[in-house]
């Protein structure tokens, strides 16, 4: 039979049991949660759950095996990161616009397409006046003008009377064609006088021989003061001796005028300059290694940005010899201009094109639809919802259309005129996403 004091001593050691373990198991879970807090300071707070309700799990079933399910956890976080990466990164690549949108920016959608494209060399230019249909008055005697009934800029019609002059050379040229004139007229009396005589049998035919002779030389004089007449410009059917009449020798503008009322003028002054503005010359230089690419007949552009005009024509005119200091040779291309607007003296743009093939390039963008993003030469092809920039690569190109050997098919929708809209739309959405 127990006593009193062994079962006390039975007691007291159950209940020290006891103790240890309870102690013992606080111990563990206050190991878990020390370790769930560093986990939480160090940014993972679905970690920091996940492992205070394992260190809890631990304390009810007195296992404490807490490294496996953390293990398995570590991954799933990881994964669901690469997957909100990607997605983000996709997301990043397209423009979302609508289509409202894209009216209101006024983004010009096309198809991309077959097109021929010619290469072209493109030289700095000048309109000059069309040399062969300009002229240079000047005076052919020395005189005092009279009368001037022409003005700068004035339109005038082929024999226009653009000034009057009076020369004395041209009084003595004239007074000796009417003395010409007279000499003639009495030498053919006299011959038909003596002809007749002679006929008659009553003077000998000396006389009439004599006679045909003193006529010829009076023609021959008449003839030469004539020539003289026309030398220096002047009728000689005119009112007075000493006038001159300065006329327009084609239809043309008045350019130049350096003649005023009761000036002296040379026979070496160039009074008026006229020029036929019908047609005009577009000159431009060639440089010694484009010299073969440039021909005789071959077919130009000419643009001119100040005026906004372009036309089209062919090549006149190459130089044979090369500057010695500009290393260049002249070339010229002559223009139709029956509006004026090819004006003198404006720089113009002359594209040569030096590819004539007809092929034509499989898929072909306007110009401006070209962007570059990220270092990259592309194109804003259209998709659901906006545009989605494709790296592309390019051909030849004639300033209008590019020709795009890699990156787009045939038929694919893009941005053209405005695409610039659209990059400056993914910058703003790369800056948002950034921030």
């Amino acid at each position: 039979m127990d006593t009193p004091e062994s079962s006390g001593s039975k007691l007291s050691r159950k209940h020290l049991v006891i103790i240890v373990v309870v102690l013992l198991l606080g111990a563990v879970g206050a190991a878990f949660i020390l370790r769930g807090g560093g986990s939480h300071a160090e940014g993972d707070g679905h970690g920091h759950g996940q492992e205070s309700s394992k260190a809890v799990e631990a304390e009810g079933d007195g296992h404490g095996h807490e490294e496996t399910p953390k293990g398995d956890a570590k991954p799933e976080s990881d994964s669901a990161s690469k997957e909100g990466a990607e997605g983000g990164g996709h997301d990043d690549e397209k423009v979302a616009l609508t289509d409202a949108q894209i009216a209101a920016a006024n983004i010009e959608v096309k198809d991309s397409s077959s097109a021929v494209i010619r290469t072209s060399l493109q030289l700095p230019g000048e309109i000059r006046f069309n040399e062969d249909r300009t002229a240079h008055i000047v005076p052919r005697a020395a005189g005092v003008v009279e009368r001037v009934s022409a003005n700068l800029g004035q339109r005038v019609s082929k024999g226009q009377v653009l000034a009057v002059i009076s020369s004395s050379a041209v009084s003595e040229v004239r007074s000796e064609l009417q003395a010409a004139q007279r000499r003639r007229e009495l030498a053919q009396a006299t011959y038909e006088r003596e002809r007749t005589l002679w006929e008659q049998k009553i003077s000998p035919e000396q006389d009439v021989l004599q006679a045909r002779q003193a006529l010829r030389e009076a023609e021959i004089a008449q003839a030469n003061a004539s020539q003289k007449l026309k030398t220096l410009g002047a009728s000689a059917n005119a009112s007075a001796l000493g006038t001159v009449e300065l006329r327009a020798p084609f239809d043309a503008v008045v350019v130049e005028k350096h003649i005023a009322i009761g000036e002296a003028v040379g026979e070496d002054t160039n009074v008026f300059t006229l020029s036929d503005l019908s047609t005009v010359w577009a000159e431009m230089s060639v440089g010694a290694g484009d010299l073969s690419k440039v021909l005789v007949g071959e077919r130009v552009r000419v643009k001119a940005d100040a005026a906004d005009v372009v036309a089209e024509g062919k090549i006149a005119f190459v130089g044979s010899l090369i500057g010695a200091q500009t290393r260049t040779a002249p070339a010229r291309v002559e223009l139709s201009n029956p509006k004026g607007a090819w004006r003198p003296g404006l720089f113009v743009t002359v594209e040569v094109l030096t590819n004539d093939n007809d092929t034509a390039s499989a898929v072909t963008v306007d110009s401006s639809a070209l962007q570059t993003v990220e270092d990259k030469l592309s194109v804003f092809v259209r998709v659901d919802g906006g545009f989605q920039a494709r790296p592309v690569r390019v051909g030849r190109s004639d300033g209008q259309r590019v020709e795009i050997l890699d990156g787009l098919k045939a038929g694919e929708a893009y941005a053209a005129n405005g695409s610039f809209v659209v990059k400056s739309e993914q910058g703003k959405g790369s800056a948002t996403h950034a921030h």
